[in-house]
């Protein structure tokens, strides 16, 4: 039977729409959309989401097709036991793709009760873009779609300062919600926009900074038919993910009133100063992940749970987390080694299918937010590099050849970084260049990386050393040698 032919679901009733969502990605639907329908569940809050594609790849269809609804299947251990919460979310009543619906996305922006703005556009999402432009329909980065929005709902409600909204990004970035709220003023500067719609953007609308945790595998391919089989219908949409959940806010009490996460069981909070939580689980949580890809991939594995059962591999992460990322961690020891101890084990969760490959989109810009400010750390506090986190660095480099073993690898960046990192590498395998020249072309190049990494002290040397002893010895002589260390 298919999802839409399930009774449960059939009927369900229509919800004004007080979000609006950019992305519909597994994270987002594993992580927000799943939140918002237990809140509708057990208050009065009663949201509808609108999602919004962010970019042009890609057109949402099957969500579109399944009208919005989806399953989430999150397992994992709860006070030591196993456990298992299967639910079918109903809250999401419109898919946009403004690429193709431009006038629909626009006249979201006046509805009254929408009040909620949340985004998942990666790192290298919230940025600005000079070739925007404000007729553009639509321009080309989230920020310029949402600065049109808002001067769209702006106009209609004649700046009403009530109908501004709360926005509430979870890209992994520092300060997220302000860095949104700088972008959005800089294309109303950039397009000349009135003075009036600033203030109202500035003193109507509310950027909270925010703080998500969650691992989502995505598609549960391996256990798609047990899931099936309880919910009596097929779900091409089926996502999961770990138990575990962690939405940390910061910002006014205004959002208490109107989003009523207090009310429930979830492990939302509003919290004063998220900077030394962000940098724990940033460093820890996500410095792991991203270290792990190339690492575990280049080893052969595809997912996180059996990279976890590759004593390289677990070697490897546990360098890189108790030597080399807790030194440069200001949190008493006990509570930072607990942290990276649990993480261990969330990684070991048998129930979810977390494939490298997914963990590895914008792997170049991750690097940067989660790994290279520890880098630069553990220099300054042991006047030595990091072994096991430059090690990652030079596999992030190797993996971004594009193939290994004769094996093409899907990786999904920036086109001008793939053709970059292949023309770079085709360039030493064709002897034009040698391996120094090749790791400082590509450390040198600060569109990446956003500086030159090889004014960092020793770098270039070590990285190249690293990448020649993966050509020379085979990856996992050359992981066994950093293991060592």
């Amino acid at each position: 039977m298919n999802l839409l032919n399930n009774n449960a679901v059939k009927n369900r009733k229509s919800l004004p729409i007080k979000v609006m969502q950019f992305g519909g990605g597994n994270f987002l639907r594993a992580f927000v959309d799943i939140s918002i329908q237990k809140i509708n569940s057990t208050t009065e809050f009663n949201a509808g989401i609108a999602v919004i594609k962010p970019t042009e790849r890609g057109d949402y269809q099957e969500l579109k097709s399944q009208d919005g609804l989806f399953s989430v299947n999150l397992e994992g251990y709860a006070n030591d036991t196993f456990e298992q919460d299967l639910t079918v979310v109903d809250c999401i009543q419109e898919v946009v793709n403004p690429y193709s619906e431009w006038d629909a996305y626009l006249s979201l922006a006046k509805l009254p009760e929408l009040r909620f703005i949340i985004s998942n556009t990666t790192e290298a999402g919230i940025v600005f873009n000079t070739d925007d432009a404000f007729d553009n329909h639509p321009p080309k980065e989230f920020p310029a779609k949402l600065t049109v929005w808002l001067f769209h709902r702006f106009a209609h409600f004649k700046g009403d300062k009530d109908k501004g909204c709360m926005l509430l990004p979870v890209e992994l970035i520092e300060k997220n919600g302000e860095t949104l709220k700088q972008c959005i003023l800089q294309y109303a500067d950039h397009w000349s926009l009135t003075d009036a719609f600033k203030n109202w953007i500035s003193n109507s609308c509310i950027f909270y900074n925010t703080l998500v945790d969650r691992i989502v595998s995505g598609y549960p391919k391996d256990k798609i038919e047990e899931i099936e089989a309880k919910l009596g219908y097929t779900d091409k949409l089926a996502v999961a993910g770990e138990l575990y959940h962690s939405w940390l806010l910061e910002g006014p009490e205004d959002i208490l009133a109107e989003f009523p996460f207090q009310e429930t069981d979830l492990n939302i909070e509003l919290v004063s100063d998220l900077a030394s939580y962000r940098n724990l689980k940033v460093r820890i949580l996500n410095g792991a992940h991203t270290s792990m890809v190339p690492v575990a991939y280049l080893l052969g594995e595809r997912l996180v749970k059996d990279a976890m059962n590759n004593a390289l591999v677990v070697n490897f992460i546990k360098g890189v987390l108790m030597n080399e990322v807790l030194t440069t961690l200001d949190f008493p020891q006990d509570y930072k080694q607990q942290f990276a101890n649990d993480v261990l084990t969330r990684f070991k969760n048998p129930a979810l299918e977390h494939k490298l490959i997914s963990i590895s989109l914008n792997s170049t810009s991750k690097f940067v937010t989660r790994l290279l400010p520890t880098l630069k750390d553990y220099l300054g506090i042991k006047g030595r590099l990091p072994a096991h986190i430059t090690f990652a660095l030079s596999a992030l480099l190797r993996f971004y050849e594009g193939s290994f073993d004769n094996e093409k690898i899907d990786l999904n960046d920036k086109s001008s970084i793939l053709e970059y990192f292949s023309n770079t590498w085709q360039q030493f395998r064709e002897n034009n260049i040698d391996l120094n020249t090749l790791t400082s072309q590509i450390l040198g190049n600060a569109d990446i990386w956003n500086e030159d990494l090889n004014q960092i002290s020793g770098l270039t040397s070590n990285i190249t050393n690293n990448l020649s002893n993966i050509e020379q010895y085979g990856f996992e002589e050359a992981i066994s040698l950093i293991n060592q260390k």
